[in-house]
């Protein structure tokens, strides 16, 4: 784009600028000036400083009409094979981390191909966005402030949603001092993760 001088835009100009100063305060507006290259004065003025042609205003959008790109979904972890762990605590306990890497391990993966995310990274978030990291295998622990909540699975039972299966439990450090609750979780990660008995 070109730079002008005030004394230059004068000559290309074919209409006077009017700056109303009360108008610019309440609501900052854009005016919209068609230049033309001749040099020629222009034959009529505007008559009226505060009539300015409603198609050469630019209105600025509404906050509703602006889309605010979001931050990506915080994932801890590779996430490389398509699981995916979304827990309820903020930060796992050390003996809660042992136990799921433990979990991992046994069905054939390991921590670092899996992704992890908290519930306080969802929070806010909608479904469509959590089914874009295109999870195949989904293991939900805890309460989470999401819409997926609203999935008609049962806590322990293998639910499949289009080609994501999910298994919701209780959360991971209720599980880790509760071995009942260890056992049937391992019963539904072996049907999740077809691991047959050896």
């Amino acid at each position: 784009m070109e730079e002008i001088t005030i004394q230059e835009l004068q000559h290309i100009l074919t209409e006077d600028l009017f700056f109303i100063k009360d108008e610019y305060k309440a609501k900052p507006v854009a005016v919209k000036i068609e230049v033309k290259s001749t040099h020629e004065k222009p034959q009529n003025p505007i008559p009226n400083a505060t009539s300015i042609p409603e198609q050469n205003i630019v209105q600025e959008p509404d906050a509703e009409d602006l889309i605010l790109a979001k931050e990506p979904i915080l994932i801890r972890g590779q996430f490389q094979n398509g699981v995916l762990i979304l827990h309820e605590e903020e930060e796992l306990a050390a003996e809660v981390m042992e136990m799921l890497v433990k979990m991992i391990n046994a069905v054939n993966h390991s921590m670092n191909e899996v992704g992890m995310v908290s519930s306080k990274s969802l929070e806010g978030r909608n479904l469509a966005e959590l089914m874009d990291l295109n999870a195949n295998k989904v293991l939900k622990f805890g309460r989470i402030k999401h819409p997926i909540n609203a999935l008609p699975a049962m806590e322990y039972a293998i639910h499949t949603e289009e080609e994501t299966e999910y298994l919701f439990a209780d959360s991971l450090s209720v599980i880790a001092e509760d071995r009942d609750l260890k056992v049937k979780l391992w019963n539904s990660l072996k049907i999740l993760f077809n691991i047959s008995k050896k």
